[in-house]
């Protein structure tokens, strides 16, 4: 689960968080995984009032620059959701990749510390703007954010993303 770094009355503020999977392993890189998540994101922003400014799936981790009126419960939430469909994925394709994440109380995709960051300037959101989006481009996946595909830099927009102006 995340960890509690965001404050009750600052729940509702926009942060910047990193959710990686154990053990740094490439579970994103097949199986259509990558669409686990942007579905749930989908389900999120749809249904909760997820609020998001910047993205990027990468094969190991995600970043996100979001605002939700319940952030603690999103982040939790949505680990505990994309887990669940990780682990049936994992079952359905690749079994023996599972072990990988298995611990004595079940399976565990998601590292259990995030340390969520608070935007509070306009400069430190563009920071992560920045940091996000190029980070395919960081990692010489790519030679520009834009040719990500599973991105916000990407001119294809897979989710809905609000502009900070």
């Amino acid at each position: 689960m995340p960890s509690p770094r965001i404050n009750e009355e600052l729940k509702n503020e926009i942060y910047f968080v990193s959710l990686t999977v154990q053990n740094w392993y490439y579970i994103f890189d097949r199986q259509n995984r990558w669409e686990i998540l942007l579905e749930a994101l989908k389900f999120y922003q749809k249904n909760h009032s997820l609020k998001i400014f910047a993205w990027v799936f990468m094969l190991n981790h995600l970043h996100l620059i979001f605002q939700n009126p319940e952030s603690y419960d999103f982040l939790q939430s949505f680990k505990s959701y994309t887990s669940h469909e990780l682990i049936k994925n994992l079952q359905e394709t690749e079994p023996n990749v599972l072990k990988i994440f298995k611990s004595e109380d079940g399976y565990h995709i998601w590292r259990d510390k995030n340390y969520p960051e608070l935007i509070e300037s306009e400069d430190f959101f563009y920071q992560k703007v920045n940091y996000v989006e190029n980070n395919p481009v960081r990692k010489e996946y790519v030679y520009e954010a834009k040719d990500w595909k599973f991105s916000s830099a990407n001119e294809i927009q897979l989710l809905g993303v609000t502009r900070f102006d």
